[in-house]
């Protein structure tokens, strides 16, 4: 069977979506692709039947092995055209997702690797996402939020998993992109706000604004340290 680029697109979506969730709600993926609710039901009973996911009624859609090896060209395209936007036509980084949302559907395999050659030949996207590979092959990366990272630890920015403008603009203007090196030097406690040593300014991140941001630690720390009891 011929799998359309709409098929690949949706697949796309939902294996991005997965990651975050065991099942993707139909309410989501709507959202996300901006679609109705009749054309998210008739595409998801056609990658179901054609065996690229499962549905499960009141709880939502997974992609199988061959949805997530179709997903992989919709997605290496998406955020190739994410970084040409942002590296060589000079866009915003945080309007580089919902732009390349309408630029990538006018790109053929030519212009896709004319873009791959501009771009530098990029392995991330401009919010640190890898990106799989010709033969569809997925980077695999070692990171994890910084929400759950000890104190005392040394890190290095990885991913900013969000679309939220606000939030990418004012992450980008605390020098936070992908890349940057800090230490994490307390998390206080119940969600409280996390403080960051860094160059050249010091910053104190909101827990909610921290769930954002994906990290890979180089040294880890002990903790925050409790004092002692008073006898």
């Amino acid at each position: 069977m011929t799998v359309s680029p709409a098929m690949m697109r949706y697949a796309a979506e939902i294996y991005r979506l997965q990651q975050d969730h065991e099942q993707v709600p139909l309410s989501l993926l709507s959202s996300e692709v901006d679609a109705s609710a009749q054309a998210i039901s008739t595409m998801v009973k056609r990658l179901n039947r054609n065996g690229y996911l499962i549905h499960e009624p009141y709880r939502g859609v997974r992609l199988t092995a061959a949805g997530e090896r179709i997903a992989m060209p919709a997605l290496r395209r998406h955020r190739l055209t994410e970084v040409f936007l942002v590296r060589v036509m000079k866009y915003d980084w945080a309007t580089a997702h919902d732009l390349a949302d309408t630029f990538e559907r006018g790109i053929n395999d030519e212009i896709e690797a004319r873009m791959d050659e501009l771009a530098g030949y990029p392995t991330r996207c401009p919010h640190g996402e890898p990106i799989p590979s010709k033969a569809g092959v997925m980077p695999e990366v070692r990171d994890e939020a910084l929400t759950s990272v000890p104190s005392g630890s040394d890190c290095v920015v990885s991913r900013v998993r969000t679309h939220d403008l606000d939030k990418l603009r004012y992450i980008a203007e605390i020098g936070l992109t992908p890349g940057t090196p800090f230490h994490l030097l307390s998390c206080a406690p119940f969600k409280g706000p996390l403080r960051l040593e860094m160059k050249p300014h010091d910053h104190i991140v909101g827990y909610e604004l921290s769930q954002s941001l994906w990290v890979e630690v180089t040294k880890r720390g002990e903790g925050n340290k409790l004092p002692p009891l008073k006898k």
